[in-house]
């Protein structure tokens, strides 16, 4: 059993997301987030960064609880575990991979920072042209690989692609409209449709 303790939030929906396409059981701990529940010590000994999403495996190496945060390392781990949303020929691994850390240091700050200072009450114009610029950047990234390939890692759909649906999907938050992104777009939609991600989606409500 893994306990998943998120919200929905971009970031927080992707391991409920996984946990569906992989097919395991898992139980989701909801993070009040405006209640500052991911700064008490209780989530802090989880994950002593103080986000989410972080989960448990209560049968870790060992048969022992363990503790993983960051999205991109537990995407991998569950991935590596259960055999499964990576691909097994080492080019696409390394190509999923490569999108995977590609979200995690690139799409989701520059989304983040975009969606912060376009929410603020006082708007900080230099910042929020910054931010938005380097998301629709990023963007046009994305637009080239799905332009030529059905998923990030090419053939098959993985953990690169369950890291970025959470952001893509609300990319107009962040001022990113994908109408000018079509290849983006279809994928987006065809996410959308899998039964697994609407159970994941769900799970976060």
């Amino acid at each position: 059993m893994i306990d998943c303790y998120t919200a929905n939030t971009p970031n927080g929906v992707k391991i409920p997301i996984a946990l569906e396409e992989l097919g395991v059981p898992y139980h989701v701990v909801p993070v009040n987030l405006s209640a500052s529940e991911q700064k008490q010590p209780a989530f802090m000994a989880i994950n002593p960064n103080g986000r989410i999403p972080a989960i448990v495996d209560r049968d870790g190496p060992g048969g022992l609880p363990l503790s993983v945060f960051e999205s991109g390392a537990i995407l991998i781990y569950l991935a590596d575990k259960f055999g499964k949303l990576l691909p097994d020929d080492p080019v696409g691994r390394v190509r999923a991979l490569e999108y995977l850390f590609f979200q995690v240091g690139g799409v989701g700050p520059m989304f983040g920072q975009a969606l912060w200072f376009m929410r603020r009450s006082e708007p900080v114009a230099v910042a929020i042209e910054r931010y938005q610029s380097e998301s629709h950047r990023l963007t046009a990234v994305l637009e080239i690989r799905l332009s030529a390939q059905p998923w990030l890692a090419g053939a098959q759909f993985s953990i690169a692609d369950i890291a970025h649906f959470g952001w893509l999907r609300v990319a107009h938050r962040s001022g990113v409209e994908l109408s000018g992104y079509p290849a983006v777009q279809r994928w987006v939609d065809v996410i959308a449709r899998r039964p697994a991600v609407q159970r994941g989606l769900a799970a976060v409500v």
